[in-house]
């Protein structure tokens, strides 16, 4: 707690009168007798220089995480599946950097003055001592009481703490909850400082939002928005502190807000709408969940698994209805297996389809898309052979298909997949490069040849990207046609003009996109497409929410395989 000579100290400052220096308020006239462990209140003094370093830096826990095969490309977890396959990546695992500075063993418990002397001693850069071991004990999460005595330390020895140090110990409290050690960081800073940086203003945030003293927290947001952006973390935040204060209405002016800044809202602020108090949840409350479902579908976000048992039980206690949860899976056909309803198609609309042809073509074919690299001359024969033949039902990535085979001729694994897929009976296009008309070991020339006997092919320039000619060839032949690449699409897919068009394409490549996960000799193993939508769906009687399991890492591109189904009983 606050001392009482710090209150009275604290009070004549505010009061614009001349501060009266206590023996435990260390100024610059007088060094602080030292106490390696007194409140932060007593260790530096509001009114002593402004020696200030804006630089802020951010710390950030790492945990291992498990991960398991995902079915498909886009199921959730494949990308860090495919990482670990790949021998190159295993092999070149880098060791965690080292301090350039050399690391200092941290004390097991508070120092004097002589211990701290004596620490130093044992590092080269003395100007930078004071900020190294405080950086080690965030990494550590050090007990307060050793860092408080670095700054008591600091303070006899310089006559004051300065900002940088400042806000250093105000991350190790906040990562600790120090909630009484925070409150005097604050009080002392925003009396020595006019303004803190973005990152002082999003730890104040953090400390103070879901203590007594909350509303200097939205203070702080309010200060923020002039010194910068806030971050969805920042409304986060305070939306949790609102709501735990029962100030509803102020938790969803923060959460329009939020969105009206087109930032995604934080998981454990949604929670903390869907936990409010019972009788805080009225019918426009309810109405304004609902309206936060809406938001995650539009959006195609898929709550976590915390999250996703929090709107299982939301639904559960529904006053006037009666709601079962059970966490499931879907069939490869698309039916829930707990409730046997049939789920949205994969497939687009006419309407939408349209919309996303236009989109692309003006975008990623005629726009100036950075990751087109061809040539007006090539572009003009490509579209002139696409549009004089009729639509192909796959067009297959030439150089994509050849090299599931690493060995030599590459040429075969390609004639073997295309030949397979024309007994079908399809029409197929095929996109190579030109340097594969020229006879090599890689590139036989029987090979080719039987290869233009199976399907049309156009063998672009070999510095050309032949992604987009892909793209442009299947939206051109209907919605019926296919592609086989393993390419992800994902440049291309950033270059679309909005939202809206980006989900529309994620939407028609997983209900479009064929890949072959391995090479066999006579045969073409295709991973079957995904026949349902994954994104939170709903009828009058039942609702769909996709979500993301703990233990899973899922890349932007992929979806969850897991289901919560909510099915009202009558």
């Amino acid at each position: 707690m606050l001392s009482l000579c710090y209150r009275s100290w604290y009070r004549t400052l505010c009061t614009n009168k001349a501060p009266v220096c206590h023996a435990a308020i260390p100024c610059i006239s007088r060094a602080p007798m030292y106490n390696p462990v007194q409140p932060i209140s007593a260790t530096c003094s509001a009114n002593a220089r402004v020696d200030r370093d804006d630089t802020y830096v951010k710390y950030r826990k790492s945990e291992r995480k498990e991960y398991i095969r995902g079915s498909s490309v886009f199921s959730a977890g494949a990308a860090k599946t495919r990482s670990y396959r790949n021998k190159d990546l295993l092999g070149s695992k880098l060791s965690a950097p080292r301090s350039k500075d050399g690391k200092i063993a941290l004390p097991s418990e508070p120092l004097s003055v002589d211990g701290w002397d004596k620490l130093k001693l044992q590092y080269e850069r003395d100007e930078n001592f004071e900020n190294h071991v405080m950086d080690q004990m965030i990494s550590k999460n050090t007990n307060i009481d050793i860092a408080k005595s670095l700054l008591s330390y600091v303070a006899v020895k310089n006559g004051d703490v300065v900002y940088k140090l400042l806000l250093k110990y105000l991350v190790l409290c906040v990562q600790q909850k120090q909630t009484q050690e925070i409150y005097d960081v604050y009080d002392i800073m925003t009396v020595k400082f006019d303004t803190f940086d973005t990152g002082a203003y999003s730890l104040f945030i953090k400390g103070l939002s879901e203590t007594d003293r909350w509303r200097e927290a939205i203070t702080s947001l309010e200060m923020l928005k002039k010194a910068g952006t806030p971050s969805a973390r920042n409304y986060g935040e305070c939306i949790k502190g609102a709501i735990e204060k029962r100030e509803d209405e102020l938790a969803w002016t923060l959460y329009d807000e939020m969105l009206e800044r087109q930032l995604a809202p934080p998981e454990d602020a949604i929670q903390s709408l869907f936990n409010a108090d019972q009788d805080l949840q009225d019918e426009a409350f309810r109405t304004r969940l609902f309206g936060v479902l809406t938001y995650f579908r539009e959006h195609q976000i898929y709550p976590g698994q915390p999250l996703m048992k929090t709107i299982k039980s939301w639904f559960e206690k529904s006053p006037n209805e009666t709601w079962k949860g059970q966490l499931t899976k879907i069939t490869d056909n698309g039916h829930c297996h707990s409730c046997k309803e049939q789920l949205e198609s994969i497939h687009l609309t006419p309407e939408e389809y349209d919309t996303l042809k236009k989109a692309v073509i003006d975008s990623v074919i005629k726009g100036e898309d950075t990751f087109r690299k061809t040539t007006p001359e090539e572009l003009h024969s490509f579209l002139k052979f696409v549009d004089s033949h009729p639509p192909y039902d796959i067009v297959v990535d030439g150089l994509n298909v050849a090299y599931l085979s690493r060995n030599n001729p590459l040429s075969t694994p390609l004639l073997n997949v295309v030949s397979c897929l024309a007994k079908t009976g399809k029409r197929i296009l095929v996109l190579g490069r030109k340097h594969m008309l020229v006879p090599s070991k890689r590139w036989l020339k029987e090979d080719i040849l039987h290869l233009q006997e199976c399907a049309d092919c156009f063998f672009l320039d070999n510095i050309s990207l032949d992604d987009p000619f892909l793209l442009y060839a299947c939206l051109n032949s209907g919605s019926h046609c296919c592609f086989i690449t393993s390419d992800l699409l994902r440049d291309h897919k950033a270059c679309l003009p909005s939202t809206e068009i980006r989900r529309l394409f994620f939407k028609w490549q997983r209900g479009h996109q064929l890949v072959l996960p391995f090479y066999s000799r006579g045969n073409v193993h295709l991973r079957p497409i995904q026949t349902y939508d994954t994104i939170l769906q709903n009828t009058a009687g039942s609702w769909h929410i996709p979500y993301d399991e703990s233990w899973i890492e899922r890349a932007s591109f992929e979806v969850p395989k897991t289901w919560l189904c909510l099915k009202k009983i009558a």
